[in-house]
């Protein structure tokens, strides 16, 4: 284990070094900033649309931030040689990814956190920490499937565009599923086997629309039940993701 926490000390300080912190303070700050304004501007329910605007927002931010650097840093590493580098030394494929991974995860820990933190001005100490965990698990989800694209695809712009496209496609998978439903229901054969296609993605992807909701800042509806199927559902996908990505390291002639 001793390697692979090595590899992911040296991944979040390559990130602390990068100044990925400030942008996460940024981010945070330009968001409350956006938020504020539009509270002052809404006639009714003013706190209410802040809440769900400014939690909308944070969600986003850190998602693009993680995915974005973690693209980056393999592609940076792989320019630079850094992989042979470590792969040339006495530890397995299996420890560099781990490694990578565990570095990675660390990292969506700082967003989670302070966005986490923010949550606390609008929704009890429960809510905004049941927030907070479900974005952590979002960004762990999207930061192993960045790392599974960047060592398929190996260039910047193709793996940053597949990762934030399966971020999409699973935040809207659940409405994409209603309306092919509806759809089926009045048109021909051909529209029911567009739904069942539908229904086939949507148990490949993981329902991100059920994670870091909004509503749980406004409302306060969060329950254990949602706690329990984010972890779970997180705990699936990062697991067959990282299968998937030491499979295609495997397979990698270096």
């Amino acid at each position: 284990m001793m390697p692979a926490l090595t590899i992911a000390r040296y991944t979040l300080l390559e990130a602390l070094r990068n100044r990925l912190l400030w942008l996460v303070l940024v981010m945070a700050a330009a968001a409350v900033a956006v938020s504020g304004f539009l509270n002052e501007l809404a006639l009714t329910e003013s706190r209410q649309l802040q809440a769900a605007l400014l939690g909308a927002v944070l969600r986003l931010a850190a998602v693009f931030l993680i995915a974005t650097f973690v693209v980056t840093s393999m592609a940076r590493e792989a320019s630079d040689k850094g992989l042979e580098l470590l792969l040339a030394l006495p530890l397995s494929r299996a420890v560099y990814l781990f490694g990578k991974l565990a570095g990675f995860g660390a990292l969506a820990a700082l967003p989670a956190l302070l966005f986490g933190a923010l949550a606390l001005f609008f929704a009890p100490p429960a809510q905004a920490a049941l927030w907070a965990f479900s974005l952590l698990c979002e960004c762990w989800i999207v930061a192993a499937f960045s790392v599974l694209c960047m060592l398929t695809l190996s260039q910047v712009l193709p793996a940053l565009a597949a990762a934030l496209s399966f971020y999409l496609l699973a935040r809207v998978i659940a409405t994409l599923q209603l309306l092919g439903h509806g759809a089926s229901t009045a048109h021909s054969n051909g529209q029911q086997a567009l739904s069942t296609g539908i229904d086939g993605l949507a148990l490949l992807l993981p329902h991100l629309d059920q994670f870091t909701r909004s509503d749980w800042l406004v409302y306060h509806n969060g329950s254990g039940a949602d706690l329990a199927a984010i972890a779970t559902q997180t705990a699936i996908y990062v697991a067959l993701l990282a299968a998937a990505a030491l499979f295609d390291l495997h397979r990698k002639n270096i």
